[in-house]
């Protein structure tokens, strides 16, 4: 592409960013590096009245949390803040007051109570909704409560190119006069966009499918103030497993809500490029520069991309083995110093947990998962809990399992080096003395350290606890089993 690619993120802070709304940004960023062009971030924050506290905190720690960087904006922040609509308000409203001298708009004069008799009595007739252009020929000028609509012409057709879909037709008579300038002085979406796109210098707008419906109107919006329109690019829904829109159930929470699970940021950048767009039909794991060599318009697809929430945790959990181990000591340690009891001595001992770790890494599909009863309490607490179900053999029952770890103690006692290869050495030959399957001593002395039936191999998970902490563990799990 000749032309500068100048591209935009433009959220409403008016709820936290979800899967669909950062695939946007991560579309928009990936098309600007990849063309060496620029990504801008702007906040349409013209919705007061649905306006979220935090909300564009959110957005920006997690866009930066991906490493989606901008490339300007007001000098506040680092580099650069976003760009706010609320703070070009005078803006809006000149331009809206100009397509209204020029005959492209008017003013409404419609009370809320008038708009909700009309709606009702549309739905009553089964007619489609839309404003009955009451106020349209009136020569209306501004009053208390007005608001500023578009004069949609009534006859003829709008076609735009989509980059993605090809040429996009609407018949003008079923476009309504939508707002512009709402009463508050606040401009809507339609006209703050288009508005800002121009002034901008956006080549491509890329966005949601979910506004194909009002982009003829866009483009009269343009037409109507000389501008020339943007590329437009409407990428594909995102939906359920089933095939219904994406919600909760389905796994989706909020970008942040990823990052508190234990999702790395490269996991994240690698499963939403493929949401939607793809290298070939057979690659999968791509780091963020391989996506940004690749990525191109023409591979994003027009059907709706489904959102597997299996897939991601796989992909994350290759991601974490992929981990050099000091780095992933690093990325765990704030889960186990959030999520491990209080009976754990704080701060975690760094060093201890780099020995844990190497254990663990193969098993890990989160981040969180580190810090979980399930997978690694028993290395940090003293307090081991033994359920009776679990601890005594199924073939040797109560009895026969205290027997057979009475035995094995005093091994233990008397080894020297406790390590995995001597521990590995003692135990295996020992369950043949005893006449035993190895397994039949194995997973007792693994529930007896641990209180669980899976874990890390068993003596890699024995040298890391250490000797003294595995004899007392053992000790507890007969005195357990003497009670049953």
């Amino acid at each position: 592409m000749t032309e500068p690619i100048r591209v935009r993120y433009a959220p409403s802070p008016t709820g936290f960013p979800h899967v669909g709304n950062i695939r946007t940004a991560l579309f928009n960023w990936l098309f600007a590096r990849h063309y060496g062009g620029s990504f801008i971030v702007r906040i349409e924050d013209t919705d007061v009245a649905r306006t979220v506290p935090g909300a564009v905190e959110n957005i920006l720690t997690g866009l930066r949390w991906l490493g989606i960087d901008w490339d300007e904006g007001p000098e506040v922040g680092g580099p650069y803040g976003p760009y706010f609509q609320s703070e070009r308000l005078d803006i809006y409203k000149e331009v809206a007051e100009k397509l209204v001298a020029d005959g492209y708009a008017y003013y409404c004069h419609c009370s809320a109570e008038r708009l909700a008799d009309m709606r009702a009595k549309q739905e009553a007739a089964h007619l489609p909704p839309g404003y009955d252009k009451h106020c349209r020929d009136l020569g209306l000028g501004p009053a208390p409560g007005a608001v500023v609509r578009l004069k949609v012409p009534e006859t003829g057709t709008t076609t735009f190119h989509d980059l993605i879909r090809g040429d996009v037709t609407f018949e003008n008579r079923l476009l309504d006069d939508m707002v512009l300038l709402k009463s508050d002085g606040y401009p809507t979406y339609h006209l703050a966009n288009v508005i800002d796109d121009h002034l901008m210098h956006i080549s491509h707008v890329m966005r949601a499918e979910e506004w194909i419906p009002s982009t003829p109107r866009h483009i009269m919006l343009y037409n109507a103030l000389g501008f020339e329109p943007p590329v437009f690019a409407h990428m594909p829904m995102i939906l359920g497993p089933d095939h219904s829109k994406l919600s909760k159930r389905h796994g989706s929470v909020s970008l942040l809500e990823y990052r508190e699970q234990g999702y790395l940021p490269e996991t994240m950048i690698n499963f939403l490029s493929l949401l939607g767009w793809s290298y070939d039909d057979k690659t999968e794991l791509m780091n963020v520069k391989e996506i940004i060599e690749r990525f191109t318009a023409e591979r994003i697809c027009q059907t709706a991309a489904i959102f597997n929430k299996e897939k991601l945790d796989w992909m994350n959990g290759v991601y974490i083995r992929q981990l050099a181990p000091n780095d992933l000591v690093d990325r765990v340690m704030p889960y186990l110093e959030k999520n491990l009891p209080e009976s754990v001595k704080r701060p975690i001992d760094r060093d201890y947990v780099g020995k844990v770790m190497p254990l663990m890494q193969e098993r890990l599909k989160t981040l969180e998962e580190s810090a979980k009863p399930e997978t690694t309490w028993f290395f940090f607490t003293d307090e081991i809990e033994y359920d009776h179900a679990l601890l005594p053999d199924k073939k040797l029952g109560a009895a026969g399992t205290k027997d057979m770890l009475e035995k094995v103690l005093p091994k233990l006692e008397e080894l020297s080096d406790f390590t995995a290869e001597p521990l590995e050495a003692l135990l295996r030959p020992l369950a043949a003395e005893l006449g035993l399957k190895a397994g039949q001593v194995f997973a007792p002395i693994r529930t007896a350290i641990s209180g669980l039936t899976a874990t890390p191999p068993l003596f890699g998970m024995m040298e890391v606890l250490g000797k003294e902490k595995c004899i007392k563990r053992i000790k507890d799990a007969l005195v357990f089993l003497g009670q049953l």
